[in-house]
């Protein structure tokens, strides 16, 4: 199946998502009811035990919001706000492969993902940035970002539009893996293959006895 907005394949029991909207990986309404759709019909292939969520090219994850696009799509909000905790709770382990920026939404995707793993690159940085425009984080940025790292850091982080690096990320514990980004991917599928060798029904129970207690 082809789609629009982006790329998809599998290898043996991942399914690999890549976000195709260059240059930077935005989000439109239409890009998000078409990821909400992919994301039902993966949840229902069998065969596919564990997802890995990435950015074409080697410059953005995702650079969150399509602007542009949400002037004249006023439900932009709550529609990313119910996919992005669709991932959240989504049956089957989902990783984020951070190949570049991810920045306000993109970010938010990336903390709706059960794992992070960003290339160690220099320039990539990550953050929630909305307050630059004077608005807040809208797709779950304000309760994922200080349940992963704590109050006071996403505080900071958020207030002060910060945007830190793979180091910095992976030391305050919001990415669980650094990695060189000639090596992503592949250091993203070795880990989404030991995790689809683990009992499926088993993980999807613990995946929801999370998610229903937090």
């Amino acid at each position: 199946m082809s789609y629009d907005n982006f790329i998809y394949e599998k290898k043996e029991a991942v399914g690999i998502i890549t976000i195709n909207r260059p240059p930077a990986n935005s989000w439109s309404f239409a890009a998000i009811e078409e990821f909400e759709t992919m994301l039902d019909v993966i949840e229902s292939d069998a065969d596919v035990r564990v997802i890995i969520i990435t950015g074409a090219g080697n410059k953005c994850f995702s650079a969150g919001m399509d602007v542009a696009d949400a002037a004249k799509s006023p439900g932009i909000g709550d529609k990313g706000n119910a996919v992005w905790r669709k991932v959240d709770q989504f049956s089957k382990p989902v990783i984020a492969a951070i190949n570049g920026h991810a920045l306000g939404g993109g970010l938010e995707l990336a903390l709706s993902c059960h794992f992070r793993i960003m290339a160690d690159h220099p320039k990539a940085k990550v953050g929630l940035t909305e307050l630059n425009l004077a608005i807040i984080p809208g797709w779950g940025g304000t309760q994922r970002l200080y349940r992963i790292v704590g109050k006071a850091a996403a505080l900071d982080m958020i207030l002060f539009s910060k945007r830190i690096d793979a180091k910095e990320a992976y030391a305050i514990g919001l990415v669980n893996q650094i990695t060189p980004p000639e090596t992503l991917m592949a250091d993203a599928l070795a880990f989404a293959g030991r995790l689809a060798l683990r009992p499926p029904i088993a993980v999807s129970c613990v995946l929801k006895a999370i998610s229903a207690g937090i």
